[in-house]
């Protein structure tokens, strides 16, 4: 699993109006949790961005370097301005080289399958994360889903997956990753059948006689 090294320090003001000063100087408000505990941090803005546009989808081990220490941990989630794409603040969660944890792993769906390379289906995507446990040296950026040998009809299923004996897969077995489907083709009318039906007026009752109706 790749390892970064973000530079950061401990944050003593908090707030929404310390927060956004924080940002006009370039730098984002975070945390780290650590069980029920929890520390403010701060690290630049300019290095943070860089980090999370190159990781982004992939699972990394963060050392935060303090000035007096450094600490293990991973993104355990952001907030991005829905206006400008601007990061806005950053949670990390503490880890242990020697303890166990549960983390979300991005699927990726690798290959072209049989299914719609030759026979013309397509390819329906199920969930695109699944969760599993194990130490953190052992956890995938990602994990790779090979659709290439899917003909139409078939399914990938997390439990089809095959991934390291040291590492235990929480989501349920019978979720979908991946399914080639069927596509119907449509039905074209052709253009002469279609100016035809156009054409055709609605029947017209007959004017003249009245009915039994009318003459009453």
């Amino acid at each position: 699993m790749e390892r970064v090294t973000l530079n950061v320090e401990k944050r003593d003001k908090s707030g929404k109006g310390n927060a956004r000063s924080l940002r006009r100087s370039s730098i984002i408000p975070a945390i780290i949790y650590r069980g029920g505990a929890s520390m403010p941090l701060q690290l630049s803005a300019r290095e943070l961005s860089q980090f999370i546009s190159r990781t982004a989808g992939e699972q990394v081990i963060v050392d935060l370097k303090f000035s007096d220490d450094t600490k293990q941990a991973i993104v355990k989630g952001y907030q991005v301005d829905p206006v400008m794409g601007n990061l806005l603040h950053v949670d990390f969660q503490e880890i242990s080289a020697t303890e166990t944890l549960k983390v979300h792993v991005h699927v990726v769906i690798k290959g072209e399958a049989i299914g719609v390379k030759r026979d013309k289906g397509m390819l329906q995507h199920g969930i695109r994360e699944i969760e599993i446990e194990c130490l953190p040296d052992a956890i995938p950026g990602h994990v790779a889903v090979d659709v290439s040998s899917l003909l139409i009809g078939q399914t990938l299923h997390v439990s089809d997956l095959k991934l390291s004996d040291n590492i235990r897969i929480l989501t349920d077995p019978e979720e979908m990753l991946a399914t080639i489907i069927n596509v119907k083709e449509e039905v074209v009318v052709a253009p002469e059948a279609a100016a035809v039906a156009e054409k055709v007026e609605p029947e017209v009752v007959k004017k003249g006689k009245k009915t039994e109706e009318e003459a009453k």
